[in-house]
Parts: C-alpha cells; structure tokens; sequence
C-alpha cells in the first residue's frame, strides 16, 4: 500500500480530519504511525460501534501501530456502572472481546488500559501540566467528552479531572493520530492547544460521524458540544446492543424513526450511510414485485438520491437493514454463546445493589 493508498484508507467514511496537511506529514515522515482510540467501559456496545469497529480496521491495514484505550478510570470518574471498577473493568474486558468478534485483530492492535498509566507519577505531572495550561472554563467546556454539560462539573471536582487525562492520554501512550466519534473532537482540540502551549508534537486527528438514536429527537452540534440525540450504550432504548438477537434487531429496527425522503437526522437511512456502505459497499433492498421487486444500490449517493425521491419506501428500507444489521452482528453474537463468562450479563447486572464503590 503506498502513501495515497494509505491515506485513502485512512480517511475515508470520516466526517473530519485535522488535518489533512498533518496527516499527509506524519505519513512521509513516519513507517508506521501510532494511532488509538479511547473508549470509557461502561455498557453493551451498540450497532454503533460498528463505525468504530471498521475504521480500527482501516487503521491497521494502513499499517498504523493501533491502540484501542480502555479506560477504566475514567469511566470511573465518570461514575458509570455505579463507579464500581470491579464492574468497569469486566466491562472492558467485553469490549474487548467484542471488537475481536466484528474482526478487530489482535495480532495487529493493542489494548490498553487507562490503569497502566495512572500509577506513573510522569503521567500525573503531564495532568498537572495539562490542567496548569487550561482555564477552568476551557475544562468546563470540553465536558461534553464525557456525554455532560458544563454544569455537571459542579456535581464533584473529579469531573474537572477528564479533560486534562484524556489529553494526557495521548501524550503518555504516545499518540500520533488520535481517532473518535465526533463526540470527542474537544478532547483532541485540547490535545493538540496544548501541544503548541509546551512544544510537544500535535497529533493529527479523524473523527467519523454519530449514529442518531433509533427513537430520533434531539439535536447533534459539534460546534456547541451537544450530543443528545446519538446512539449511546448509556441508553439501552437508543440503539441495538451487542449482541442482540435476530428478533430483538427487526423489533428494534421496525420501531425506529425513519421519516420517508428524510435524510438528516433519521437513524435508519444514517445505519445505511454509516455501517452498512463502510462494510459492505451495497446495499440490497428485497422487495415483493408489486413494490418494484429487488433492487440494489452499490453506492451511497445512489441510495440518497432514491430515498429523496420517494423510490424507496420506508417498511422496505427497514426489513433491507435490519437482515444486514443482523448479518453483521452475527459473529459476535456466536462468540458470546461460546463465552458467555465475558457477557454484558457479567457487568450489568449490580450485585451490590447500591453500596458504596471502592477503588482498588
């Protein structure tokens, strides 16, 4: 694969790359750039995931030294999963597992945890570092990397802690791509101000786009930080868990808003755009003759164009997604009824019904 190659796979299905300059750099100058990206442990996956799932596939391909960050104390900051690490930690640990089902290599990306940096004290100074250069306001903003408001800071000073970590993350691994959803743009905005703060090496940044939740509603502002209406494994309702049945994905995809000649905010033609053309470049729609009869589109732009016009009808677009969404997910539903120990039924259920978390 040369150069071009590499950066087309790198880019692509992304909805933000800063920058692109940077990114073209960091290829001449480096054999394999080091890449990550950070996830919290903190519920079942959802067909979401499969966003992410591709483009650490993309990543490794291109030959980049990929990092899939576990971060537990995070999530624990962040008080999910009851803030019980044990439960975190078993979280992670499905994760990780998950990601290897919907084809993630192991032999070619690493995972990592945020407890394997945190007993460093060169990390702890980096936070400081980090913390010493942001204004507490600029901290208050980027809080929306952690699914909160600004005003939530005010809940405990622990949550002022996040956004410096997760730039210090970067640093200490070290990063030279940071990858995320575009829900984690600030943090990597953050890394990279405070890398020309103290003359560290910025690292280039890809972020792909969110997937609506499945019930619509709300708005997504990358601008203003606001990420109510996206798919999240903190929201059971909003999305399809992994793994998820062959029933519970046609109940869940037949429930789904999908509002006909829609585009913009409706989770099901998003599922097409997002999932379904990045995996499997067509989309195969199996209609009865008198609707038309079969029909397929081997590009993006010839979906849009037909769904804007009304040639697809929504009942036919929700059975053609809910047979590829369930294809899918498939494997990984095999793992887990072979592994049933590294379940979401392993970290879900709270077996200390509300007693008081401790760290260890």
């Amino acid at each position: 694969m040369d150069r071009e190659e590499q950066f087309e796979r790198i880019v692509r299905h992304t909805a933000e790359v800063l920058t692109e300059e940077e990114l073209r750099g960091l290829l001449q100058t480096s054999a394999r750039p080091r890449a990550y990206i950070g996830f919290e442990p903190s519920g079942a996956l959802t067909i979401a995931h499969l966003v992410t799932a591709r483009k650490i596939r993309d990543l490794a391909d291109a030959g980049l030294d990929v990092t899939v960050f576990l971060a537990d104390w995070h999530a624990w900051i962040n008080d999910k999963l009851g803030a019980d690490l044990g439960r975190i930690r078993a979280s992670g640990r499905y994760m990780q597992a998950a990601f290897v089902a919907l084809g993630v290599d192991p032999e070619t990306v690493r995972f990592r945890w945020a407890h394997e940096l945190v007993g460093q004290s060169d990390y702890w100074a980096r936070v400081v570092r980090i913390a010493k250069a942001t204004s507490v306001s600029r901290t208050r903003r980027a809080m929306s990397i952690l699914g909160r408001s600004e005003e939530d800071a005010d809940l405990d000073t622990g949550k002022l802690f996040y956004p410096p970590m997760q730039a210090a993350d970067i640093f200490e691994l070290p990063v030279d791509l940071a990858y995320g959803g575009m829900d984690q743009r600030r943090a990597h905005v953050l890394a990279r101000e405070v890398a020309h703060h103290f003359g560290w090496t910025a690292p280039a940044a890809i972020h792909t786009p969110l997937l609506s939740a499945l019930q619509g509603g709300g708005r997504m502002d990358p601008q203003e930080g606001t990420w109510g209406a996206k798919m999240s494994k903190s929201d059971p309702r909003s999305g399809i868990p992994i793994p998820s049945t062959t029933e519970q994905v046609r109940e869940r995809i037949a429930a789904a808003f999908c509002p006909a000649k829609e585009v913009d905010g409706n989770p099901v033609v998003e599922i097409v755009r997002y999932i379904l053309f990045p995996w499997e470049s067509r989309l195969d729609v199996d209609r009865s003759p008198a609707h038309g009869g079969p029909v397929a589109f081997a590009t993006e732009g010839e979906f849009v164009a037909a769904w804007k016009e009304g040639r697809l009808h929504p009942k036919d677009l929700k059975d053609a997604v809910a047979t590829a969404v369930d294809r899918l997910i498939d494997p990984a539903r095999r793992y887990f009824a072979e592994h049933p120990d590294l379940s979401p039924a392993s970290f879900l259920a709270d077996p200390r019904a509300g007693a008081d978390a401790t760290v260890k």
